[in-house]
C-alpha cells in the first residue's frame, strides 16, 4: 500500500515528536529532527505497519531525508 508525502509526514512527527509543520520533503532526520538510530527504527517499523511493506536493512541504513524515506517506501512490493 503506498503512503502519501502527507501521511508519511504525521507519522515522523508522531514518533519524533516534533511539530508537523518542521517536516518537508529535504528535512534531514538525524540533523533537523535530532533524531537517533532508535528513534529511526521505531519511526520506520511503524511505518511498515501502516504500508505493509518491509524496508530492507541496506534501506534503512542509507536514508536521511524524508524524500527517500518516501521513495523507499512507494517503491516497496
Amino acid at each position: 500500500m503506498k503512503i502519501s508525502m502527507e501521511d508519511l509526514c504525521k507519522v515522523i512527527a508522531e514518533k519524533l515528536n516534533v511539530e508537523l509543520a518542521r517536516i518537508t520533503p529535504d528535512t534531514d532526520i538525524i540533523s533537523d529532527l535530532k533524531a537517533d538510530s532508535l528513534d529511526i527504527m521505531d519511526m520506520l517499523m511503524s511505518l511498515e505497519e501502516k504500508s505493509g511493506i518491509t524496508i530492507s536493512n541496506e534501506d534503512a541504513q542509507r536514508i536521511r531525508k524524508v524524500s527517500e524515506i518516501f521513495e523507499v517506501i512507494n517503491r516497496a512490493k
